[in-house]
């Protein structure tokens, strides 16, 4: 009888060990990327020094971007490509990347971190190569669909500070992909939902007061979560014109404002209003459909 309640007691180990399986990293261009990366300058190496260098948890020279796929115990149907901050010049590739695969995962979501190329900060412009790389991880989840358990029509782009400025331009840009397109994998689709936090970038150069000439949030944009903190900077700003952007068009969107916070806290906590946004984020999540389960 003992043995009988031992192998019982081992399987059931045994298998909820194997139920949430271990990150997956796939090669975003197997074939090398579609476009070669500017040298990185005497200034941005420079500038990247200014921060500290980089170490563990901040990343750059990534010259072969990745997805790495973080897949829960059970998963709802819902994905979200992660995508990091750091000017353009690194990856801050802890508390705005694994630790929030971390907590997508504990909601039932498939994370799915994004390393993409950086430092870009001396390419004409800094997102270009970053959005391919966003573009391309959002097409991947969704081939990946039925093998990780994905919903096609529930895949998100979540991403901080220069994170945030790809995932606005993955979202909103309507120009035509300046890469070799891949069938299967390199659909039209930008993200089906949008996380914002502290994201920048889309002001007029010289005028905080308003978005970019030429820049407009399209009719079909995806449903929108902005989150930031008032002493930061234009941000705040900068999310509320967005959001009224939402708002014109009758879109669906939600903003978050806090008194304090800064920039770059990502999933730190400091027992501030601010830090807990995973919990307001989790809740529209919850209330725009995208955690029910649809998948057994």
């Amino acid at each position: 009888m003992r043995t009988v309640l031992l192998t019982v007691v081992a399987c059931s180990l045994l298998a909820s060990s194997a139920a949430a399986a271990e990150p997956l990293t796939l090669k975003l261009w197997p074939d090398g990327p579609p476009s070669a990366m500017a040298p990185r300058s005497e200034a941005t190496a420079k500038l990247i020094q200014s921060y500290g260098g980089t170490n563990a948890t901040r990343i750059s020279d990534v010259t072969d971007p990745t997805i790495t796929v973080y897949r829960p115990e059970k998963p709802n149907g819902c994905a979200v490509v992660v995508a990091p901050g750091g000017g353009f010049m690194f990856l801050s590739y802890a508390h705005e990347g694994t630790q929030v695969c971390e907590w997508l995962n504990e909601l039932g979501v498939t994370a799915i971190l994004l390393k993409y190329r950086t430092p870009t900060r001396d390419e004409k412009e800094m997102f270009s190569l970053p959005v391919e790389d966003a573009q391309r991880a959002l097409g991947l989840a969704r081939q990946h669909a039925a093998e990780w358990q994905i919903d096609p029509q529930r895949v998100g782009l979540l991403g901080f500070s220069a994170g945030a400025n790809l995932a606005g331009h993955a979202a909103w840009d309507r120009t035509p992909r300046t890469y070799p397109q891949q069938a299967g994998v390199d659909d039209p689709r930008g993200p089906d939902f949008l996380v914002f936090i502290y994201g920048g970038g889309f002001l007029q150069p010289g005028d905080p007061t308003r978005l970019k000439e030429g820049f407009h949030v399209p009719s079909d944009a995806p449903p929108a979560f902005f989150l930031v903190a008032h002493d930061d900077k234009t941000n705040p700003v900068e999310a509320a014109l967005l959001y009224l952007e939402y708002k014109r068009q009758n879109l669906p969107a939600e903003l978050h404002i806090c008194t304090k916070g800064g920039h770059g806290f990502g999933m730190r906590r400091g027992g501030q209003p601010v830090h807990d946004w995973p919990a307001r984020c989790a809740e529209w999540l919850k209330s725009m459909g995208y955690l029910e389960s649809s998948t057994n």
